[in-house]
Formats: structure tokens, sequence, C-alpha cells
């Protein structure tokens, strides 16, 4: 009992490396409302984050976006397409392997993508920070991939209080991503070369979202699209556009996920299976739309319960909720690479 005469009720948080909410809800009306009131209150037992692997992570992370960014900076300087005669994933990592020094030219790459992806899960982390919800440190994961890597995610351990917190975690990755990558679009498209057919020869072609297109109308009006070789940095903003449009397919939990959630979360499950059954045929277009519907269906339609799903949102938080919407349509495009 309280001080005050109301039952309080104690929950003990399970030791689990991953915390999952049960699959009922209460609510206690009597239950502070804020966020701070909450934090000191019934917060998930602190985990030791490990700060180690996440810099190791990163530091190799840093290596492969320099290794696949020096190939990208070799084949600008060549007035060649990011792959112009093939592609083998290894290839960049060989090539800096035998001579270490190429990996200087594949800075402008490397630093202006792990900055779009940092500042993506830095933006996850601050506003968990901010509703005093324990989550890990960002890791990235290094690859031989077109783009040197496979994004980066942060693990969130205890359980979100409300619809505010989680749309607040939702969208400050994608809001944040794409503040910093429409500049550097910007600065990209503007020191890229023209040159007539420059993607002809090339083995992969990528495809332009609506954002690039529009930068490409505004800053450089006069040049036909495919004319234009785009330069490392405006390659990176790109491959920061295609995370976030990925981030933000409103299903499961990624972070259109949560968004949906906490905008009408009795309509998840079925919009979370409506963009599944949308990738199917996308499928057609990109084979990866398929691994990303799989891979949707294997993590499931149900979003983790909410402490207090009931406290609806504002409406500037309705409003930025179709501003995610916007840059969702904006970052999109269904054939995002080819193969000649």
């Amino acid at each position: 009992m309280s001080d005050n005469g109301r039952q309080r009720v104690t929950i003990e948080l399970p030791p689990s490396s991953d915390y999952r909410l049960p699959q009922y809800e209460f609510l206690d009306l009597d239950a502070p409302s804020s966020a701070e009131a909450f934090s000191s209150e019934f917060r998930a037992r602190p985990r030791r984050k490990n700060l180690l692997l996440a810099l190791g992570l990163f530091f190799l992370t840093v290596i492969s976006t320099l290794a696949v960014g020096a190939q990208l900076a070799i084949a600008y300087a060549n007035n060649e397409p990011a792959f112009a005669h093939d592609f083998n994933p290894l290839a960049p990592l060989q090539h800096a392997w035998a001579n270490p020094r190429i990996l200087l030219l594949g800075i402008p790459f490397s630093f202006t993508l792990l900055g779009i992806l940092l500042a993506h899960e830095l933006g996850h982390y601050f506003a968990c920070r901010y509703y005093g919800i324990d989550a890990s440190y960002p890791y990235f994961v290094p690859a031989p991939t077109l783009i040197g890597t496979m994004g980066a995610f942060i693990r969130i351990h205890s359980p979100i209080l409300n619809r505010r917190a989680l749309f607040d975690v939702g969208i400050a990755g994608p809001a944040v991503g794409f503040a910093l990558a429409v500049p550097a679009l910007i600065v990209g498209i503007l020191h890229s070369k023209v040159i007539p057919g420059a993607n002809d020869n090339a083995v992969i072609v990528f495809g332009n979202p609506l954002v690039v297109k529009l930068v490409v109308l505004v800053f450089r009006p006069n040049v036909p699209l495919g004319w234009l070789l785009l330069n490392p940095v405006s390659r990176a903003a790109w491959v920061g556009f295609f995370a976030t449009a990925l981030n933000l397919l409103p299903a499961g939990q990624l972070d259109g996920g949560h968004i949906v959630y906490s905008v009408i979360p009795e309509k998840h499950s079925r919009v979370s299976i409506g963009v599944i059954l949308a990738l199917l045929p996308l499928g057609l277009l990109w084979s990866g739309w398929l691994m990303w519907a799989a891979l949707l269906m294997l993590l499931g339609f149900r979003h983790p319960r909410l402490m207090n799903r009931w406290e609806p949102l504002d409406s500037r938080r309705r409003a930025w909720a179709l501003a995610a919407l916007v840059m969702f349509a904006l970052c999109f495009t269904p054939m995002p690479f080819t193969t000649h």
C-alpha cells in the first residue's frame, strides 16, 4: 500500500537480455504521467552496455566503407559509373589490403554515409535517454556489400511508457538522418559530373528516389538525370535515403511500424500485413523486397504492448506522422538496384 492508501503494484522485470512486454495491458489511473516520474519509479534493471563491442564494430565498418568508397572514387575519377564492369563484393577489401593507402580515397563516401547512419541511430538513442528507456549504444554492421555495411541498430531493453514516447523514439532516427542526407545530396549534386550516357556501361544501376529527382531539378535544372555521374558524396546520401525508406516501412517493429502503432495501435497488425502483401509484387522489380517481406513475416505482425496505449497523441505529433509519410514517399524507390 502507498502512503495515501492507494494500492501500488510492483512488477519485477525478468533478467533476460531482451525485455518483451507481456501480451496483456494494464492502466494505473493514479500512475505518474510524466517521463521523469516513470523513469524514477519504474525502470528496467540497468544493463552494462558493451561500449568496446560498439566501437569495434564501428571501426570495422569504417574500414569496409572506406574500401567501397575508394572504388567509387576511382571509378568517378575515370568518368565511369560506380560499378562499370562487374562487382565482386570482396574486391574493395582485397584492393585495400594490397594497397592500404587507397583507403584515403574513400573518406568522402565513408564519412558522409557513416555520419548519416550515426545521426539516425543517435536520434533513437537520445530519444530513449530523454524518456528514461534503457537502450544500447549504436551497433554498426560491417559487410562486403555494395555500400560496405548492412546499416546500424540499437537495442531497447526496457518497456516504453506511452504512445508519445514510442512516437518520439520511432521518428527521431529517420528525421535526423534525413535532415543530414539532404544537404549532403545537394552538395554532391552540385559537384557531380555531367557525362552523356554516364550509366550506359554500369553493371548495377541505382534507381532514383523522388528526393534525388527534385534536387537535380532544382539545382541542376538543365541536366538530364541520366547524364549526371554522381560523385561519392551524393552516392552516400543516396544510401542514406534508401536506409530511411527501409526504416520507415510502416510494418512490424521498424521505425515506421512504431509510428503506425503510436498513431493507430488498433490497426497496426492490418497495416503490417498490407505492407508485406505489397512487397511481394515489388519483388518482381527487385528481389530484395522478397527478403524484406520474409523478414517482416519472421518477426511477426504484432507490436509489443505499451504500458499505457490509451493516452492519445497530440496534434503536433500527428502532423509529424504526416511528415514521416512524406519522407517515406521522397526516399522510396520501387527498383533500388537493377543489373545490366
